[in-house]
């Protein structure tokens, strides 16, 4: 539940506070955000996608030994590839496999229309880690009819397909039809919908012959209401039913995923030996050994060890950790992120860690939720070396982990930009016309495209490094994803949010010196109003509410102030030539209105108050208005604006001596294509059935 996502062509997200007392202050300086000469950051569009391309400044400056740690944790991320599309589909894993053979070895004519749509359905599966759309969670039907990828089938070679002993190609093309064909089977990977059974609904490869009833049952018969340091129940795992009987099967060397797992472990063992320090290779020896237990008590023993190491300048985030994919939150994806500390950067994010119990005690929460204690909350700008699994092509832009609300309260937690990433993205919003069509004025304007990137990071930094850290859940009140089960993702990124938007426009953020003026603030503002009401609706269809929870938790926050400022006009609809505009005209009391719902939700969360969670999100962060919809997309069609982007990864590539490393170089692919088709063929590690 920690990690913040990007959107499409909005400018930015930031924060700030105000000042009781003076404090060292750090440089920042805004600039203009530019591509290094000769790297081309945008590469290729198709459907919905922008393709993107990332840099790893610095990488030439660390010594061998951090490059070769580099390398081996980057194999480890990538062997577990394959799990990411198993988990979010059963088939998903044959159906890549499918399209790969077809892709590779069809003889017929490629300049067909028909054949362009097929590769465009393949890239977006490859893009999704699926069938299911990396956003939306709704099936992608190929825009082609089902006899032409029959025929596409037939044409492939039969050495490539992933043909089951004695299966035929007319066999595995009548079991794939209807699972790619019809909308109606497996329709969501998750289905997040009020009133129905939120796992029994979902196509992801979670469950099997279990309800949603079931599922809370066999876990509320296991959790000790007493014990203050439980386990994640469910992280790592698949719940089925066998025989009448409801048993895990846990993903871990010998379980399920044991090839892929096996590789991963193979790679960390390389990387422990290569460890920068004694604190990096006790957490690593102890991934490893989570890895071959499956035991969720050594991952916390890991996530802890993990924490503690603030001084190595390589990391790497790798296990099952976000619950995004799961409808009631308890599954993790299996991801990985590998990176390096930005030491420049690194200096705007720590200067607001270092404030954490300030703004802890200034906060709008009731007393009794606010932690006496905020503890070793460590922050960094990162620059990222390579991601897989559900961080990637899709990738977040900051990370906020462990996401266990007792490791972080007693032993505290990492928040990190990702830099690079936020640079590429950057580097293309500055070009999109998107804000120019929906900002109110040109003082808004003009305040966006001087401001935002630094909006954008220090929302970030905010959102990540104070919002997730701070509040406390009551004594005997379990966790969120028992409490408030299929709303609880939404509600934890809507109160992270609330935190960074609350602390803006505030002169701490000013005083500490990540902020030149409080304008940073008010340019944030504009630009969270304006997708949580109407930009971010160019990601849905006409017709559909809202799933994806950071949708949802933009949707409330901004409706919620809205509709509680309406009567002073604090936020205004206005109509000019045919289009709808939100226009703020009070920043300071659109400020308290975001305190309030900050101090609810917060309440929401430490009280265990399912009924209300519900009642905020469904009413202000799930329906939304066809008219305002419809006239969005009819603005959006004009600008021809990608709604989602993501990123080709770059390569890291080990020069051998009698095999010996003796360095480590960096590529970077320019096909978003050949790099999946690559990747196929290296770090597959699974069966097609798991």
């Amino acid at each position: 539940m920690k990690k913040i996502i990007i959107l499409f062509a909005i400018v930015s997200i930031s924060q700030l506070f105000s000042c009781k007392q003076k404090t060292k202050s750090v440089d920042v300086t805004v600039k203009e955000v530019t591509e290094t000469a000769g790297f081309q950051v945008e590469n290729e569009r198709f459907a919905d996608i922008q393709v993107l391309r990332f840099e790893i400044p610095g990488f030439t400056e660390l010594s061998l030994k951090q490059k070769e740690l580099c390398y081996y944790l980057y194999e480890a991320g990538l062997a577990g590839r394959d799990i990411i599309y198993d988990q979010k589909y059963r088939n998903n894993i044959l159906i890549r496999k499918t399209n790969e053979a077809i892709f590779e070895s069809y003889k017929g004519n490629r300049d067909t229309e028909e054949f362009k749509k097929f590769e465009v359905w393949v890239k977006r599966v490859w893009f999704s880690n699926g069938i299911h759309h990396h956003y939306s969670n709704v099936k992608m039907i190929p825009e082609i009819d089902s006899e032409y990828f029959k025929n596409l089938l037939n044409e492939a070679d039969s050495s490539l397909l992933p043909l089951a002993t004695g299966q035929t190609r007319d066999k595995l093309f009548s079991f794939l039809k209807p699972i790619l064909f019809d909308p109606k089977i497996d329709a969501k990977c998750v289905n997040l919908t009020e009133g129905i059974d939120n796992v029994k609904g979902s196509a992801n490869n979670f469950y099997e012959g279990v309800t949603q009833k079931e599922v809370e049952n066999f876990y509320a018969n296991k959790r000790d209401t007493a014990n203050k340091t439980p386990i994640s129940y469910g992280l790592n795992s698949k719940l089925i039913k066998e025989k009448g009987i409801i048993l895990e099967k846990t993903w871990k060397l010998g379980g399920m995923y044991s090839p892929a797992i096996q590789k991963i472990i193979y790679w960390l063992e390389k990387a422990v030996i290569v460890a920068e320090n004694d604190l990096q290779k006790d957490a690593l020896q102890k991934l490893i050994s989570y890895y071959r237990t499956g035991d969720l008590r050594i991952w916390d023993e890991y996530s802890i060890a993990w924490v503690k190491d603030v001084d190595s300048r390589v990391d790497v985030v790798n296990g099952f950790i976000e619950v995004y994919q799961d409808a009631i939150a308890m599954r993790g994806s299996y991801e990985s992120v590998v990176s390096i500390k930005d030491m420049e950067a690194t200096k705007r994010i720590a200067a607001i860690a270092k404030e954490a119990q300030w703004f802890e005690d200034n906060s709008p929460l009731m007393p009794q939720h606010k932690k006496k204690s905020v503890k070793g909350i460590s922050a960094k700008v990162i620059t990222i070396i390579g991601e897989s699994g559900d961080a990637a092509p899709a990738t977040p832009i900051g990370i906020n982990l462990p996401n266990s609300n007792w490791v972080r309260e007693q032993h505290g937690s990492k928040s990190v930009s990702l830099g690079n990433i936020v640079k590429s993205y950057n580097i293309v919003g500055a070009k999109s016309p998107t804000a120019a069509e929906f900002s109110f004025s040109e003082e808004i304007l003009e305040r966006g495209k001087k401001y935002g990137a630094l909006a954008g990071d220090l929302h970030t930094d905010m959102h990540e490094v104070i919002g997730h850290a701070s509040g406390q859940i009551n004594p005997g009140i379990s966790t969120p994803d028992v409490t408030l089960k299929n709303y609880s993702s939404t509600l934890e990124e809507a109160r992270a949010d609330l935190v960074a938007l609350y602390y803006i426009i505030d002169k701490k953020l000013v005083e500490i010196g990540v902020a030149d003026n409080t304008d940073v603030g008010k340019a944030e503002y504009d630009s969270y109003i304006n997708n949580g009401l109407m930009t971010q609706l160019n990601r849905i269809k006409i017709g559909d509410n809202l799933e994806e929870a950071h949708m949802r938790n933009r949707q409330l926050n901004a409706s919620w102030a809205y509709e509680k400022g309406l009567a002073e006009k604090v936020i205004e609809k206005v109509t000019r030539d045919g289009k709808t505009y939100f226009k703020i005209n009070d920043y300071d009391k659109l400020r308290v209105i975001f305190g309030n719902l900050l101090k609810e939700i917060q309440r929401i969360k430490s009280e265990g108050d399912f009924v209300a969670g519900k009642n905020l999100v469904e009413n202000y962060g799930v329906k939304v208005d066809k008219i305002l919809h419809a006239e969005v997309l009819k603005r959006f069609e004009k600008l021809n604006v990608a709604p989602y982007k993501g990123f080709i990864q770059p390569r890291l590539v080990p020069i051998m001596e009698n095999g010996i490393i003796k360095d480590v170089l960096v590529e970077y692919p320019t096909s978003f294509s050949d790099q999946m088709m690559e990747y196929g063929k290296m770090h597959s590690c699974l069966p097609v059935k798991n």
